[in-house]
């Protein structure tokens, strides 16, 4: 007697296997695969490099969405401090302040910030570097002379640079929003420079031989003691800045 033949079923595991998607090829699976091989050394260095560019993406990728939702969740800076320049006074957000605000709305999402410096002479450069656990990093410079406002002694002057420069840098590479934003903006906004100002403002020009007659036509006045209290600061980076170039 001849059995009947009946078609074999296929097992649970063969049907998962039949309906599993292929393994993705990656640059590391493919680097993986040749050195498995033992392809040549030229063809090695090709996988190697192309490994490296698609690491560099993807930690840049994930950089930008951390940052992205790191932004949605910083608060807006209240600037509680007040000095002086001269007889007026401005507001500004104190650095400690500011780390205190976003230190741990970063470390949430993976990312860090640190400072560089760097001088010539008088003139200052910081650069704040803006950094992301899987290895992307992004930083941004800005660079001023010493402050000599308020008859600061050397060291103070550098400091007092180095401090706005940190405050300037961090905020620009987050995009931070302050309150009452009006840095090195004094509370008078209408008020002009006193006469100690204007003296010390045109001494300072006759030093770094700045053009006076191009500097009324920048702040838009017809002479130095009509320059905005609120525009004194600028006046003493832009001119110590030239002092730093001479």
């Amino acid at each position: 007697m001849t059995g009947t033949l009946r078609p074999r079923r296929s097992s649970a595991g063969t049907r998962l296997t039949e309906l599993r998607p292929p393994p993705m090829i990656t640059p590391l699976s493919l680097l993986s695969s040749a050195l498995d091989r033992g392809v040549d050394e030229h063809v090695l260095s090709q996988l190697i490099g192309l490994h490296e560019r698609s690491y560099a993406e993807d930690a840049r990728r994930a950089f930008e969405a951390a940052l992205a939702a790191a932004k949605a969740e910083l608060p807006v800076i209240a600037k509680t401090q007040i000095a002086s320049i001269g007889a007026k006074r401005y507001r500004y957000e104190d650095l400690a302040e500011i780390a205190r605000a976003v230190g741990p709305v970063l470390a949430r999402h993976g990312l860090a910030y640190r400072f560089r410096s760097n001088s010539d002479g008088e003139r200052v450069t910081i650069t704040c570097v803006i950094s992301h656990r899987d290895g992307h990093s992004e930083e941004n410079s800005l660079s001023a002379g010493a402050d000599h406002s308020d008859e600061k002694n050397a060291i103070q002057a550098i400091g007092s640079t180095l401090t706005y420069l940190q405050r300037m840098t961090l905020k620009a590479a987050l995009g931070l929003a302050a309150a009452d934003d009006d840095d090195g903006k004094a509370v008078g906004a209408g008020e002009t420079i006193t006469r100690q100002q204007t003296r010390e403002l045109l001494a300072l020009i006759d030093e770094v031989g700045g053009e006076r007659e191009g500097l009324l036509r920048f702040f838009k006045i017809k002479a130095f003691a009509e320059l905005p209290a609120r525009r004194f600061r600028q006046a003493l980076v832009m001119l110590n800045a030239r002092k730093g170039r001479a």
